[in-house]
């Protein structure tokens, strides 16, 4: 929570009116993971910033220090919800990335790991994306299509190389993308069952593979 607590500070730093950096943000960890407990429980629109600050132990002051309003908050939280998913993606090894097979994989059991590491933080992107201001609903939207847009150049890399036989890369993409968001989405469902996130990623990579791969 704190190194991505630590990204926004330094993206924001215009905007927070702390001047202590560990101070800042150990205060932004507090604020972001009681945002994230809240909104997740009850809801983005029904949290307010007199509950957010008693749930972090700050004042109305302390809060007013980070942000002006709860929506700048969730641009905050959405800016880094994308930003990691983006650089994330794009660390994908030089000799995996020109393999198609291989980086489709790759996608696949990075992005469930990262989502496993960020999991409040996707949950919330997804469950209350529909409630969001417009300029916030965009970029959870935006944030989707990244990972949507990765999967569908790849698919269509591969059907050049002749790695996969697909006819609608960007639809495919666009199926293939609820199961990565199944395992964040629908945490209790697989804990109950005892699926592990690797039992996960082997079984939903194969899938995958089994429906794009060239005959």
């Amino acid at each position: 929570m704190e190194a991505l607590c630590a990204r926004i500070v330094e993206r924001h730093g215009e905007r927070i009116r702390v001047r202590k950096q560990p101070l800042a943000v150990a205060n932004l960890a507090r604020i972001v993971g009681a945002f994230l407990r809240l909104s997740n429980r009850k809801g983005f629109h029904a949290t307010s910033l007199r509950e957010l600050a008693s749930e972090a132990g700050l004042s109305m002051g302390g809060l007013y220090s980070y942000f002006d309003s709860k929506e700048t908050l969730l641009l905050m939280v959405l800016g880094e919800v994308s930003t990691t998913l983006k650089e994330v993606m794009d660390t994908a090894p030089a000799d995996i990335a020109r393999d198609p097979l291989a980086h489709l994989k790759w996608v696949i059991a990075t992005h469930v790991h990262l989502t496993e590491k960020m999991q409040p933080w996707f949950v919330f992107a997804y469950m209350e994306a529909k409630s969001f201001p417009k300029s916030a609903r965009n970029a959870a939207v935006d944030s989707e299509l990244l990972a949507e847009n990765v999967l569908a150049d790849i698919l269509a890399r591969g059907n050049t190389s002749g790695a996969f036989a697909v006819s609608d890369p960007a639809l495919t993409a666009a199926l293939i993308k609820p199961l990565l968001q199944d395992w964040y989405v629908k945490r209790a469902k697989y804990r109950k069952r005892g699926t592990s996130i690797d039992h996960y990623v082997e079984t939903i990579t194969r899938m995958v593979e089994l429906a794009t791969r060239a005959a």
